[in-house]
């Protein structure tokens, strides 16, 4: 009994040993030395790269503001008790220097008128009698027939009548520009922006009719600012784009002497073309071109924002991306100006930046220089290019 018990206790302990033997070989042969496929780390996202290119940018200031009529005429009524015939125009109208836009009642006018040439016509009468009267005196004075103070007397009437002619001229006069007044018309070229006059009604003195856009001229006044107001001058071309329009041209006429106290801001103000599609008063955007540099740039792409800051992951030479926190300036349509934290041989991922960390192992597939320029170079930006090529 003894015996087989031994024979039992050597078998198990032989047993335990193959069995740890297999487990070790086992956790041998899975190691990274032995088993290469293990040894060698997978890429965690298969990249482009791109390398910061040296290209010109457009300098800009950019700014809010409305749109405004560049002076707006007030057309009120010259007239005195007298009531509103006919309006020939309305809001939105093209009109002419000298075009009629209303017409009051000019009879009670052409009576008083009437009067008035009867009055001009009855004064010149006493006058050429009076005259004559004088003629006569002067005859007779060295004869002796009249006296001194009958010579004086006649001379009296007769400035008197020519006294009495002048009043009688200068109502007449009046009465003429009064019926004149009866026509209202446009005191410039432009566009009718507003309309108060009815007809039928009775009109003080002074009552606002018509309100004129000359020249249909607009402008937009720009706020700005202060600290930018140094770099703005008379002359410079800005683009101006109103909510829901086109982008036109237009160039700085004037920036105005004071800044608000509130806003610091200063009004900017610009003349813009003529346009029908503008219409005053609506907000638009703009940005005042000032030249352009050459700076460098990489596809708003390859930067990414975290907490604030923007970064770019750069890509060494052992496949590994490093995040690079760089400072950025201008931006276009699809490039952005990077003023600090990267060189112009760092290679950088160009697209797909967001799903990878710091350390990541990313596998390259192309390298893409960013070659592309800025979309719709300015008049500027195009003079920069060509005097940078003519120097090459």
């Amino acid at each position: 009994m003894k015996r087989s018990h031994q024979v039992v206790l050597i078998a198990t302990v032989f047993v335990v040993a193959i069995t740890a033997a297999i487990v070790i070989a086992a956790d041998s042969a899975d190691t990274p030395a032995n088993n290469p496929s293990i040894a060698t780390a997978k890429p965690t996202l298969t990249v482009n790269l791109t390398t910061p290119q040296v290209m010109v940018l457009p300098q800009t200031i950019s700014a809010n503001g409305n749109i405004s009529a560049w002076q707006e005429a007030i057309i009120g009524n010259e007239t005195e008790g007298l009531r509103l015939e006919q309006v020939n125009v309305n809001v939105g109208d093209i009109v002419q220097r000298g075009q009629v836009l209303a017409t009051f009642a000019a009879d009670t006018v052409k009576a008083e008128l009437a009067q008035s040439q009867a009055a001009v016509a009855e004064a010149e009468a006493v006058l050429a009698e009076a005259a004559s009267d004088v003629k006569r005196t002067a005859d007779l004075q060295a004869s002796g027939a009249l006296s001194a103070q009958q010579i004086q007397q006649y001379r009296t009437t007769e400035k008197t009548a020519r006294a009495r002619l002048k009043s009688a001229q200068a109502n007449l006069d009046t009465q003429q520009l009064r019926l004149q007044q009866t026509q209202v018309l446009a005191p410039d070229n432009g566009i009718i922006s507003a309309r108060t006059a009815t007809v039928g009604a009775v009109l003080p003195v002074g009552q606002e009719l018509f309100r004129l856009i000359r020249g249909n001229r607009l402008e937009w006044r720009a706020e700005v600012s202060a600290q930018d107001l140094a770099k703005l001058q008379p002359g410079q071309i800005v683009q101006v784009t109103p909510v829901g329009g086109k982008t036109i041209t237009g160039t700085v006429r004037m920036v105005a002497p004071v800044v608000d106290t509130q806003t610091r801001n200063a009004l900017v103000y610009v003349d813009l073309p003529v346009d029908n599609a503008t219409r005053a008063g609506s907000f638009a955007r703009g940005q005042f071109e000032l030249g352009a540099t050459k700076v460098l740039t990489l596809p708003q792409s390859a930067v990414q924002l975290r907490d604030g800051f923007s970064y770019v992951l750069r890509v060494g030479p052992d496949g590994r991306v490093r995040q690079t926190k760089v400072s950025t300036g201008r931006r276009t349509a699809d490039l952005v100006e990077i003023t600090s934290g990267i060189t112009p041989a760092d290679q950088v991922v160009a697209t797909g930046g967001a799903f990878l960390g710091d350390g990541d192992l990313v596998q390259v597939v192309s390298l893409q220089p960013a070659t592309r320029q800025p979309a719709k170079p300015s008049a500027t930006t195009a003079a920069v290019n060509a005097a940078s090529d003519e120097a090459m």
